[in-house]
């Protein structure tokens, strides 16, 4: 190849590109390939940038410290993310697939849990894992981190907060600022570690003293992340923010403010971005009208609010506390469908035939006014219960409420015939006392009036991805692919232990997950049969490309329905506002679109794992006091190392660990998940229903210990063996 052309080249194709590097056989500097292929300046050279940086992501070539690009394969390399374990060693996730290699407790300490670092197979350690040596760190996943700051014989370290992160932060002197022993604070890293000498960095910020009411949210928002002041800039626009719909804004748009539209959500909502009502046009069919809060209206695309929306990605619901992905004059003011007041809407207007199927739809840009704010109870109390009190109050909108209630039953019975799977597994709140400590956790109870508005959501959000899919362009849809064969088979051999059989073969539908269900209700091992089920799927997530929806059996859906906090939802409203020409232009292609679902997948998991966080160390908070205390369980997971036990009347998990377990060795069975006692033949498996005391709650790592104190544990143990045998 010319290193010398007389004019620019096209850019080279992927396939010339992997050869090239192939044929030199070591790293090669991105101006030596400009070279061989003749590529100067101008469109090619765009071109062929942006075809090397997909190729880095797509892992397909790897780039040095020195921007040298080289073949993963010339060099047994391997780029991943550092997974930490918090007994000190850790593994490597590899990008795009393959085997995870395993980090020695030594070579853990040349970095972070996070960081991102090319890595070369050392060998095949005597437990058959790939074992990996760190070559090349390329990123490093911690600027900050958060912790508790120790101070002893004047020197300062902090103790990352994150279990996974498995060395100290040292502190220097002067580094520290008005911090004190125990304090909670936020440690910017000035050294990162090597193979030599620890991390290092200073304070700045500090968050609190330790176990301060509210701070163990504090903690999980800067553990994770997650944005949650707003910038100077967004304050100040935020006060020129309209308090009511102009008649200029209300005259552009279709006038529904006659109708009987009314928001139902928690008691404790403050936002409030779907209404719904609905009407019997005749014997064969319905019009459900379902209208979301104008967001898009009030935010526009590519402007300081959209960036700061978009970096949240989603609003993050902590036990007591919102973290919005919007300022509160748009989420709980203008946008937010309040009642009595006019407000700006966007509207999926249906058309449903007699059995529930959709005959026709259309979107149209509204001005609505909610004639109620209504709860799940109240809707429940007056339409199901024939509660007096609650239809005195609602007369005026009660025959409304019944034909909604009446049509999202049609709904429900259709989509249930067509094939989805509805898990019913127990959600739980965690109620306070006025000193923000936990009171009690009860169970959330779900009923029609949740159903309702499940029903109407669903139906918008299909009509949604169905507009999308027609409509030529991108968009952003919700999809869920099939679970994968190995995960069904694992599944599969441990509900066969109940007696029950997940047919679909390789392949199964949703409808063979929905018989499973049903054949084991009101069964005592239900709950674990319906949890082993979930932990076969995979995980929900935003994409451009249309693949379905698993679990609702749905070949096409979006979310429409919530866009003041979710970022993807207000996406597909532009999108759609785009092709009815309520937007003029959508700068946004394909793959511009593709990072923004990547992006909002990414959120969402935050968020959950944040909330999750926080969750368990509120349980542990409440357990703190009951050390001692004996409280019937139920056996809800199975490891190695023992059996985690779910309290019964508290749903607070805990371990009891194999060593607790009784003066036996314990063998675990991976694929029916049990432990079984070597010579007493006892048998501790899921769905076990077992007698246990508290005996440690370590607050810190929000971990709960368990014993057993059932007598007679055992002796079911050795009946559940012979029944086998038999």
């Amino acid at each position: 190849m010319s290193t010398k052309p007389s004019r620019n080249a096209p850019a080279p194709s992927r396939k010339q590109i992997l050869e090239y590097l192939d044929k030199r056989g070591k790293p090669v500097p991105e101006h030596t390939l400009f070279q061989a292929f003749a590529v100067r300046k101008g469109t090619s050279r765009d071109e062929f940038l942006g075809r090397l940086e997909r190729m880095k992501v797509d892992g397909r070539v790897l780039v040095d410290r020195r921007d040298r690009f080289f073949l993963p394969g010339r060099v047994d390399m391997v780029r991943g993310r550092v997974q930490g374990h918090p007994d000190g060693y850790g593994f490597l996730i590899p990008e795009h697939g393959g085997q995870d290699l395993f980090l020695s407790a030594k070579e853990m300490r040349k970095i972070l849990h996070g960081d991102t670092v090319l890595a070369k197979v050392r060998r095949i350690d005597r437990r058959g894992r790939l074992e990996g040596t760190i070559v090349e760190v390329l990123e490093r996943g911690n600027e900050t981190v958060v912790g508790r700051l120790h101070i002893e014989d004047q020197l300062s370290f902090v103790v990352p907060d994150n279990p996974r992160i498995g060395q100290d932060i040292f502190v220097p002197e002067g580094a520290r600022g008005e911090a004190r022993h125990e304090h909670i604070v936020v440690v910017a890293i000035t050294r990162q570690p090597d193979k030599r000498k620890q991390p290092v960095g200073r304070v700045v910020e500090i968050i609190g003293e330790h176990m301060e009411p509210g701070m163990e949210i504090e903690i999980a928002i800067r553990k994770y992340g997650i944005p949650h002041e707003w910038p100077e800039h967004l304050v100040r626009e935020m006060d020129r923010v309209p308090g009511k719909v102009s008649p200029d804004e209300a005259g552009e748009r279709l006038d529904l403010r006659a109708l009987p539209l009314v928001t139902i959500d928690g008691e404790d909502a403050k936002d409030f971005d779907d209404a719904v009502a609905a009407r019997r046009l005749n014997d064969e069919s319905w019009e459900l009208i379902v209208a979301i809060a104008d967001v898009s209206h009030y935010v526009d695309n590519a402007t300081g609010l959209d960036r700061e929306a978009y970096l949240r990605g989603n609003s993050v619901y902590f036990p007591e506390r919102v973290v919005p992905m919007l300022p509160e004059a748009l989420s709980n003011g203008i946008c937010s469908l309040n009642p009595g007041v006019d407000r700006l809407c966007f509207a999926c207007i249906m058309q449903i035939g007699a059995s529930g199927e959709m005959l026709e739809y259309r979107f149209e840009p509204g001005v609505m006014r909610s004639r109620a704010r209504l709860t799940y109870a109240q809707v429940a109390a007056a339409l199901l219960r024939r509660d007096r009190e609650e239809s005195d109050e609602l007369m005026d909108l009660l025959p409304h409420l019944r034909d909604l209630h009446t049509l999202t039953r049609v709904l429900n019975r259709r989509r249930v015939e067509n094939g989805t799977l509805e898990l019913e597994l127990p959600e739980t709140r965690i109620l306070f006392d006025e000193e923000k400590k936990i009171q009690r956790i009860e169970p959330v109870q779900r009923n029609d009036a949740h159903r309702l508005i499940e029903e109407c959501m669903l139906a918008a959000n299909l009509c949604a991805a169905d507009f999308l899919s027609q409509s030529k362009g991108p968009g952003i849809y919700r999809v869920h692919e099939k679970p994968d064969g190995e995960k069904i088979e694992d599944a599969r051999a441990f509900i066969s232990e109940f007696g029950l059989s997940l047919g679909g073969g390789k392949e199964p539908t949703p409808k063979d997950f929905a018989r499973i269900i049903e054949q084991c209700r009101g069964e005592p091992f239900s709950h674990i049969v319906q949890v082993t089920l979930l932990r076969s799927l995979k995980q929900a997530e935003y994409d451009v490309e249309l693949s379905g929806h698993f679990a609702l059996g749905f070949d096409r859906y979006t979310h429409f329905t919530s866009p003041i906090r979710r970022y993807p939802d207000l996406m597909v409203h532009r999108s759609i506002k785009h092709k009815i020409g309520r937007i003029k232009t959508m700068d946004m292609d394909h793959g511009g679109l593709g990072r923004i679902a990547e992006h909002c997948s990414v959120t969402e998991r935050r968020a959950d794992e944040a909330t999750r966080d926080v969750i368990q160390w509120l349980k542990a908070e409440f357990m703190m006091d009951r050390v001692g205390e004996v409280f019937d369980g139920v056996v809800s997971g199975v490891a190695e190392f023992g059996v985690f036990v779910e309290l019964s009347d508290l749903y607070v998990e805990g371990l009891v660990h194999v060593t607790a377990l009784g003066e036996d060795y314990f063998h675990y069975d991976p694929r029916g998940r049990r432990l079984t006692g070597e010579h007493s033949g006892v048998v501790f498996q899921i769905g076990e229903q077992v007698r246990v005391r508290v005996v440690r709650v370590d607050i810190d790592q929000a971990k709960i210990d368990f014993e057993l104190v059932d007598e007679n544990s055992q002796q079911r143990g050795k009946r559940r063996r012979r029944k086998q045998g038999k």
